[in-house]
């Protein structure tokens, strides 16, 4: 299945460029066009999944596999530090190619990547009334 309008689906019908890094049966991993670092790769599922709602289990375990595969690739071969995975589902979460996609980010000591999130404490009321909402407490 595919979406004729994806990006993602076009790279992987040949319609449009990449530069593929792995290709396995249910995923495949290329170069982010616009990396944030060195190395940024895109890994996706081959068959058209809008997000993390909507990919069957198969193909998101093939994409965390191949993910991390991709992880440790870029910490051997370009000498990542560190590496950050992440997987956006939804518009209020930054995702803005509605096709499935790990970013497979290398990070490096001295990279510029700042993330917009920063840890803070939590309310400890507020936490415990989510806990109860997600454990049925």
């Amino acid at each position: 299945m595919s979406d004729a309008s994806c990006v993602f689906c076009k790279i992987l019908k040949g319609e449009l460029p990449s530069t593929m890094i792995a290709e396995e049966e249910r995923a495949v991993a290329f170069l982010d066009v616009n990396p944030a670092t060195p190395g940024h790769l895109l890994v996706v599922p081959r068959t058209h999944s809008q997000d993390v709602f909507d990919i069957p289990p198969e193909d998101l375990t093939a994409c965390t596999l191949l993910a991390k595969r991709m992880a440790q690739l870029v910490r051997d071969r370009l000498g990542a530090e560190g590496v950050n995975l992440l997987q956006s589902s939804g518009r209020a979460a930054w995702q803005t190619v509605f096709h499935l996609h790990v970013h497979v980010i290398p990070r490096y000591a001295d990279d510029p990547l700042v993330l917009p999130w920063r840890p803070t404490p939590g309310d400890p009321a507020q936490l415990s009334i989510v806990a109860a909402k997600l454990t049925d407490s």
